[in-house]
């Protein structure tokens, strides 16, 4: 699957207010409403930072499907996937790697290779 940065617009940090766009139908396929937060396995230099994000709310189940939290920010500013031009956010490839656990890489780094789910105990 596919999913493309967000950024809320405001600039008080450098890195605060990125998260990931998820779409509609990927929301519906891959996430379950009784959780409580999924985990962004995100790739560093020295494995991953594993980050949880809240899709404990109305608003991620409704029209606002972003996942946000400050890792997202760090990790996009040192890969350089942020900030981006206006209207033209990054693309990230993504796996399910287990229930409630997804791996986002760069667009980039992985074209070519889908985005399937890893995991198949849906």
């Amino acid at each position: 699957m596919f999913w493309t940065g967000w950024h809320n617009g405001s600039h008080h940090r450098p890195y605060s207010g990125y998260g990931f766009k998820v779409s509609a139908e990927d929301r519906d396929l891959y996430f379950n409403r009784e959780w409580k937060f999924v985990t962004l396995a995100l790739p560093v230099a020295e494995g991953f930072v594993l980050s949880e994000a809240n899709i404990d709310k109305d608003s991620f189940w409704g029209d606002c499907r972003e996942l946000i939290t400050k890792d997202i920010g760090l990790w996009m500013m040192s890969n350089k996937t942020a900030p981006w031009v206006k209207g033209k956010p990054p693309r990230f490839t993504v796996w399910r790697v287990n229930e409630a656990t997804f791996s986002v890489y760069p667009y980039e780094s992985v074209s070519g290779l889908g985005g399937e789910t890893l995991f198949q105990g849906q």
